[in-house]
């Protein structure tokens, strides 16, 4: 039996390698607007939430009458670059492994609708996947609607449900949505600062992680 019948996984800096990529877009698209350019770490910082708020966050100078623009030239320039992102090591094997033994799989990410597909799409876990919820469709983290709404889909409580991610806004929406989480390392948030936010445990490697969850999930 199953404790955690329905996983929940972010995905920029959990599953794909795009951290970086989202860094450098918005740097790019602040130069394309004349506004000072985010440090590495404040632009890594707001990866996982919603495109408007993560892009007002990251660059606290841009006026908001020109939120559209500053979405539109960041997208401009990840997107032209997003199909040569790839998966971290051993994700694709960890993910088919899930799937196959019989383990509920849906995302939860900051991205949108357009830009999941994209990356399912181009990733080749698209029919790994049962579920999921963007930030076009929902609440942007940390509110748990995204969580709340993936448990109603699958008919599953807050303790059968266990949320994955790289960020404190991933923990944080588990928090309110009173569901597991597990942290990882590798991504956009350090594990320090991981730890302040209630994981259950973080992981430094998919490897690590992947053994986790055949042994407790």
């Amino acid at each position: 039996m199953k404790r955690y019948p329905l996983i929940v996984f972010d995905w920029d800096g959990t599953l794909m390698d795009s951290t970086a990529a989202i860094v450098r877009a918005i740097q790019a698209a602040s130069r394309d607007l004349d506004l000072p350019e985010p440090p590495d770490h404040q632009a890594r910082h707001v990866i996982g939430l919603g495109l408007a708020d993560a892009l007002g966050m990251a660059v606290p100078e841009l006026p908001k009458a020109r939120y559209a623009e500053m979405v539109e030239r960041y997208r401009h320039h990840y997107l032209s670059r997003d199909h040569e992102l790839v998966l971290f090591e051993g994700v694709a094997d960890m993910i088919e492994e899930l799937a196959s033994a019989g383990w509920q799989l849906a995302v939860a990410t900051g991205k949108s609708r357009l830009g999941l597909d994209r990356a399912l799409r181009y990733s080749g876990l698209e029919r790994f996947f049962n579920g999921s919820r963007c930030a076009d469709e929902c609440h942007s983290k940390p509110h748990p609607q995204m969580l709340l709404e993936l448990m109603t889909e699958f008919g599953v409580s807050p303790n059968e449900t266990l949320m994955i991610g790289d960020t404190s806004h991933d923990l944080l929406m588990a928090r309110n949505a009173q569901v597991d989480a597990l942290g990882v390392t590798y991504g956009a948030h350090p594990g320090e600062h991981l730890d302040e936010f209630g994981a259950v445990h973080c992981f430094d490697s998919v490897t690590e992680l992947s053994a986790w969850l055949r042994e407790h999930a």
